[in-house]
């Protein structure tokens, strides 16, 4: 099995089975915010281009590359296609010309012509990705790769037993805007994104820890930060709590966990993998410490080659003909009506400060969540507020965007604020502008039940569960003193009240060990007048 790196999350798989190109992304991505790193627009796209099979994990930007899956792959690939509740990863590939479906089912296996194995595990709760994240295992000839990319899976056990895994590729790097863009004071700042900077490295050690696999692939990050705007994002500055390491970084602090099995995928290194465990790289530079070492200078010309891109993004973004809080009222009022879950969840208004052409005026506009409207500020308490340009507000209301994390919250080109905790449905609510997104976010929390199973850590009870997104805690879960931490996210609680540390509800079951599990309530009696 041979692997092509070609940039961020995606690779090139060759067997004599045939070929699976995954998540191919070279144009900018949110607001002209995001670029792969390194640069991966110079490789040969025609000839990569021309597989058998293509694997879109799900519909990021920087997964989900639909002018360059237009114009460079070719469209006799057949579509691996994850179960996913809704259909629009689907629709939106058939929408760039794609005509051939493989409808996969998740954690099950799926033979292809000549003995090529694949098996896609899809993750569908709101908040994994923009409904949806995915991993691609794959098998051919005795030798298996998981190309987790940046999904996070609760257990990597099913891949194992599925046998030896030759090739783990997975993410290490930050792919979120928390904390840069709060208002916060730098040493906050700071402190906040290298504790976030710790939680993925340990994350990352547990799942390669879990799989055990011969070798280990950072991928899926950084992406780096061209416009002059943005360029204090990239981890060039020796800022200890920037959220974006690099591969080189990973080789660093891998080594320091006695990880000496990765291999960085460059755009174009070229690694073969076989049964036996081996692997021989070629990488398409001479020497990757020395190209890391000029990250910078590399930085700096990407930056002047990608100038003109950036500036036409910015010019098409203005539409002086949309009314914004007129569009806004339109398209999202009657989402707040019908939300019941994600309009509680969020219990407060929202506020969003457009600041307009000239740099100064800012209108304000709120989502009143608890009212079911969108309406002027009125000098009311907010619990989230948001301040962008105007200018990004019209370019989602003309274009329809359903999805504005997808968009305008990825792209780090605003800055926000907040009364107490964090609130995962604010951005759950934000990226679900469409019918057909709400009415599956509502289904999923409705059907949430409560964890029956518990567990013991260290001198406590606790459920099984974590009560986010249901990681298991006998893997992920640390107690320390009276605090729970759940590693998968980084989700923390406090024992005694039981009460989430991270963000409104979601409260933990717990007693201490040795105490009696407190009495079920008797079942109040059926309201006959309930139906």
């Amino acid at each position: 099995m041979r692997v092509t790196g070609t940039g961020h999350a995606s690779m090139r798989i060759d067997t004599a089975a045939g070929s699976i190109l995954c998540d191919p992304w070279v144009n900018p991505a949110y607001f002209a915010s995001w670029f792969p790193f390194p640069d991966n627009s110079q490789l040969d796209w025609e000839t990569l281009g021309d597989v058998d099979y293509l694997y879109v994990s799900h519909l990021h930007r920087d997964h989900f590359d639909e002018a360059h899956l237009r114009r460079f792959i070719s469209k006799k690939a057949t579509v691996l296609l994850p179960e996913y509740p809704t259909s629009e990863l689907e629709d939106e590939l058939r929408e760039v010309g794609f005509t051939r479906f493989i409808r996969t089912k998740t954690n099950e296996v799926t033979e292809l012509d000549g003995g090529l194995k694949v098996l896609i595990q899809a993750l569908t709760s709101p908040t994994d990705g923009p409904i949806g994240d995915s991993s691609l295992w794959v098998e051919y000839d005795g030798v298996r790769l998981l190309n987790q990319n940046d999904a996070r899976p609760t257990d990597l056990t099913m891949f194992a037993e599925l046998g030896h895994v030759h090739a783990h590729l997975l993410q290490f790097s930050g792919a979120i805007w928390y904390p840069m863009v709060y208002e916060l004071p730098n040493a906050a700042k700071t402190a906040f994104g290298k504790q976030k900077r710790e939680r993925q490295y340990d994350r990352t050690w547990r799942y390669i820890d879990d799989l055990k696999a011969s070798h280990v692939f950072p991928i899926a990050g950084p992406p780096c930060f061209l416009d002059d705007e943005l360029w204090q994002f990239n981890d060039i500055h020796g800022d200890e709590g920037n959220i974006f390491p690099d591969q080189s970084d990973f080789l660093r602090e891998y080594a320091k966990v006695g990880g000496s099995n990765a291999i960085v995928l460059l755009p174009g290194t070229v690694t073969e993998l076989t049964a036996d465990g081996g692997a021989r790289t070629e990488h398409p530079v001479a020497d990757l410490d020395e190209f890391f070492a000029n990250k910078e200078q590399h930085l700096r010309e990407y930056q002047e080659r990608q100038r003109p891109v950036i500036e036409a993004a910015k010019q098409s973004w203005r539409h002086p003909e949309v009314d914004v809080l007129k569009e806004m009222k339109r398209r999202i009022e009657p989402l707040l009506e019908e939300s019941v879950y994600l309009a509680k969840g969020v219990g407060g208004p929202v506020r969003f400060d457009l600041v307009g052409y000239d740099g100064e005026s800012i209108e304000s506009v709120v989502v009143d969540f608890p009212g079911k409207q969108v309406r002027p500020y009125a000098d009311e308490k907010v619990r989230y507020r948001f301040r962008t340009e105007r200018a990004l507000i019209e370019q989602l209301l003309h274009s329809g965007e359903v999805d504005w994390v997808n968009s305008l919250f990825l792209s780090c080109r605003f800055s926000a604020a907040r009364i107490g905790q964090y609130n995962e449905f604010v951005y759950a609510f934000f990226k679900c502008l469409s019918e057909e997104r709400l009415q599956y976010a509502e289904g999923w929390y409705a059907e949430q039940k409560p964890d029956a199973e518990d567990i013991k850590l260290g001198d406590w009870i606790v459920q099984r569960r974590c009560p986010h997104l249901k990681a298991d805690l006998t893997r992920f879960g640390i107690v320390e003193g009276n605090q729970l931490t759940c590693q998968l996210h980084g989700w923390r609680f406090d024992l005694p009240s039981g009460r989430c540390l991270t963000s409104v509800g979601h409260e933990v079951r717990a007693r201490r060990a040795g105490t009696p599990a407190p009495a079920e309530a008797e079942p109040a009696p059926a309201d006959p007048a309930a139906g």
